[in-house]
């Protein structure tokens, strides 16, 4: 048989199309990268058939592309070379939840819709990014490492036990799951590095270059009984980082990030664009919100306690903040910044980021908080030269592990029918990146353009990387033309 008989005979007639519209919708996504058409398509059922996939494209030097939703925004997904994607919507069970383990244990497909509904109706949740896309895969935005609201709990790890399929396509399971009998025993993986090796890491952020994960278990948090969202307007934001330096090692507060006018108007605006274009004017330069929350047991002195908490450091520390339960000439925000934080972008509303223009590329990074505001200060510089609006540019700061990190998200919206303007702003993105490396920036996600940028100023890493590649993947199949491979 030649290759197309055998990748429909491994998932079936029905789920195997090399159909040119089909082909097509995997050929780009929404960053400005460019398209790349694939050859065929395969939609397998489970891990038995995600393995026989991948046997079939070694035997044959084909390359494989992963795909656990049709929601991406960094290329990672675009066929570089061809070959066949191996999208994995069919596998999209929620196998258990497990609230004694404070689990749930998923496929690939599974998206952020589906999980939260789940896990609401047994009074659970998961602890997001911002506002992820509906149709998004959930696995994979853990396995990207996006930075979640929520940073009081200390996750070493939200994602526990796991399988994959090798490069090769044999079936692995890591941490407690590579326990014999396996989800009947009593190991229920709550424990990620134990029994033997554990290589979750070895995953993350590899763009399925290295495999492919096809169900993972996922840290869960009870539903809080009392939440109490606040914000503070702040025109210098190195005065509300000082505040998250106090409060944030304390233990105060559930979700905390701060958002500029453009990113906050983006978010909160209702009739577009008229809202939009009005919110910025009236919103201040920066929000803070902080969401303090009375969890299960003894809510409302958890609350109190928080509430002292913080009208103490302000009152002798921070008497310039006002931080307050309402954002003044803001009414009813409150209610529609918990939907936010708490539940993922509607699916019927273009998500956020893409409705300003219609499209948006990201520049996010690590860094320590205190080094923010010059960073912002390179980005608006570096803006200026391509004539970019500074006043245009959408501006995120995650505080990280109770502040002792910071994750600054800079958002160039543009629009993608727009040729040259799509130019600039690739250009401005890679100058932009050159710049922030250079001044310390942390890259830990080295997408698209950022690959080379990032691999240059790490020579001996990137060598050790191709090493491992070489031996995980002898024949380069797995995601060809990402990373430094």
């Amino acid at each position: 048989m030649n290759l197309k008989e055998k990748l429909a005979e491994a998932v079936g007639k029905e789920n195997y199309s090399d159909n040119s519209e089909q082909l097509k919708e995997y050929s780009a996504d929404f960053s400005y990268t460019k398209a790349g058409m694939p050859n065929y398509i395969v939609r397998p059922a489970n891990s038995e058939e995600v393995s026989a996939v991948i046997k079939i494209c070694n035997e044959f030097n084909t390359p494989v592309v992963p795909v656990s939703s049709r929601v991406h925004f960094y290329g990672a997904t675009i066929p570089k070379e061809g070959g066949v994607i191996l999208d994995m919507v069919r596998m999209d069970r929620i196998f258990e939840i497990d609230p004694d383990n404070r689990r749930v244990r998923f496929e690939a497909g599974v998206t952020w819709e589906k999980l939260t509904t789940e896990l609401e109706k047994a009074g659970y949740r998961v602890i997001m990014p911002l506002a992820p896309h509906a149709e998004r895969s959930v696995l994979t935005d853990f396995m990207e490492r996006e930075e979640p609201t929520n940073q009081v709990y200390d996750y070493g790890e939200p994602l526990e036990a796991m399988e994959v399929v090798w490069p090769t396509g044999e079936v692995f399971r890591m941490g407690s799951a590579s326990v014999n009998g396996y989800p009947d025993s009593q190991s229920k993986g709550g424990n990620p590095s134990g029994p033997g090796l554990d290589f979750y890491r070895f995953f993350q952020c590899a763009q399925g270059t290295m495999g492919v994960v096809t169900w993972t278990n996922l840290k869960i948090e009870s539903i809080p009984k009392i939440d109490k969202v606040l914000f503070a307007p702040l025109d210098d934001i190195d005065y509300g980082i000082d505040f998250l330096y106090r409060i944030l090692p304390r233990r105060i507060g559930q979700e905390v990030l701060l958002l500029n006018d453009t990113d906050l108007a983006a978010l909160i605006s209702h009739n577009w664009p008229d809202d939009f274009e009005r919110l910025r004017i009236e919103l201040p330069p920066w929000t803070l919100v902080l969401v303090i929350s009375g969890l299960i047991r003894r809510p409302e002195e958890k609350i109190a306690y928080e509430e002292n908490f913080l009208t103490d450091v302000i009152k002798n520390e921070f008497s310039d903040l006002r931080l307050g339960e309402n954002l003044p000439g803001f009414p009813g925000l409150r209610k529609k910044m918990i939907d936010i934080l708490r539940k993922p972008w509607p699916k019927d509303v273009p998500y956020w980021k893409n409705r300003v223009k219609g499209a948006c590329q990201n520049l996010f990074f690590h860094t320590r908080p205190n080094m923010v505001s010059r960073f912002i200060d390179i980005v608006e510089d570096i803006a200026a030269q391509y004539g970019y609006p500074i006043d245009d540019i959408g501006m995120y700061i995650q505080p990280i592990e109770h502040n002792r990190a910071a994750r600054p998200e800079f958002s160039f919206f543009y629009n993608p029918d727009n040729e040259a303007e799509a130019e600039v702003i690739a250009e401005l993105y890679k100058d932009a990146a050159k710049v922030l490396l250079s001044e310390g920036a942390v890259f830990t996600r080295p997408y698209g353009d950022l690959a080379p940028i990032v691999y240059d100023k790490a020579a001996s890493y990137a060598s050790a990387l191709k090493r491992l590649k070489k031996t995980f993947d002898p024949k380069n199949i797995m995601n060809p033309g990402n990373l430094c491979f």
